[in-house]
């Protein structure tokens, strides 16, 4: 009778059905679920957009640059004064909430909120537009030079070793010596310097690549050299250079504010933000808030990219994973 009524409850409890020990087993057939497949290209990125999420400090500084680019590019659209125009009646009037000056003015009466909006679409667009031309540059050439190798690699890292040799500000002074002092100039002179490291750093990625079993299929296959690299070996490169790139806007933002603070950056009536912290410096102790508002925009940007780097580290280095 016990031994009946166990074997009865066995099969008839509820949560212990046939069908329920099947899925116990395995489901439908003798092997476990398969969670679904991921399309070929989108598991990588799928879990790296996983793992950057999880990384509160990285999010945040996301969130803020975003923040940031939009109040730099749509805020001076819905400021009372434009860059250029000079308020008559507050000339250094310290930051408050009761005016049209929510940060000050500068020494000229200038508003200051409306001059740090202004210096931060240089800025950002010095950043992103020398980063992209280093960006281009560099993944370019050092493809090709890993890919080729031989007498052609080791003349095109003499070059870069030549160009590492140059003193920058030379370069710079050189450049606008030849060309005068414009915008374009600084895009130019920092991309041209910026793509150095991120040359070898693709070099050293396509060298570490090149004898993959991929590549060699490829080959194998007649695939042309061309499209071997630009199909295969910088796409698999990514990794490294999306982190190298997240690292170099905020070095490409401290050069042009050194370049800008040395006098050799934007002129008027353009402005950034190491202009603006440059007239800062000069009125410190009589305007402290000259020189605290600029600072903290750029203190802010560069914080956030450097933790948005790590972020972007962690979720692409395939040792954590």
């Amino acid at each position: 009778m016990t031994s009946s009524h166990g074997a009865h409850d066995t099969h008839g409890a509820p949560g212990t059905t046939p069908d329920n020990a099947d899925n116990l087993q395995g489901g439908d057939g003798p092997n476990p679920p398969q969670a679904p497949v991921a399309q070929p290209g989108e598991s990588l990125a799928r879990e790296a957009w996983r793992r950057l999420r999880h990384n509160r400090a990285a999010m945040a500084s996301l969130v803020l640059l975003a923040l940031m680019a939009v109040i730099c590019i749509a805020g001076p659209w819905f400021m009372p004064w434009d860059l250029a125009e000079v308020d008559w009646n507050a000339f250094g009037v310290a930051p408050t909430l009761e005016g049209q000056h929510w940060l000050g003015t500068d020494a000229n009466g200038r508003d200051l909120l409306t001059r740090t909006l202004y210096g931060g679409r240089v800025s950002l667009s010095v950043a992103l537009v020398a980063t992209l031309v280093s960006l281009v540059i560099g993944v370019l050439y050092g493809a090709i030079s890993g890919y080729v190798g031989g007498r052609t690699d080791n003349l095109m890292m003499r070059f870069v070793d030549i160009m590492y040799s140059l003193p920058f500000m030379f370069l710079v002074i050189l450049l606008m010596v030849v060309f005068g002092r414009n915008i374009f100039l600084i895009y130019a002179a920092i991309g041209a310097v910026e793509w150095l490291d991120m040359a070898r750093i693709v070099r050293g990625q396509t060298l570490s690549l090149k004898r993959r079993e991929f590549i060699e299929a490829a080959h194998a296959l007649g695939v042309r050299d061309s499209k071997i690299v630009t199909r295969h070996l910088i796409p698999n490169s990514i990794g490294p250079v999306i982190i190298y790139v997240t690292l170099t806007v905020p070095k490409v933002i401290l050069l042009e504010s050194f370049l800008s603070f040395l006098g050799l950056g934007v002129q008027e009536p353009l402005t950034s933000w190491g202009v603006l912290i440059s007239e800062g410096t000069s009125n410190m102790q009589g305007a402290p808030w000259m020189l605290i508002v600029p600072a903290a925009f750029l203190a802010v940007t560069l914080f956030c990219l450097n933790f948005l780097g790590d972020g972007l580290r962690d979720a692409l280095d395939p040792r954590t994973r």
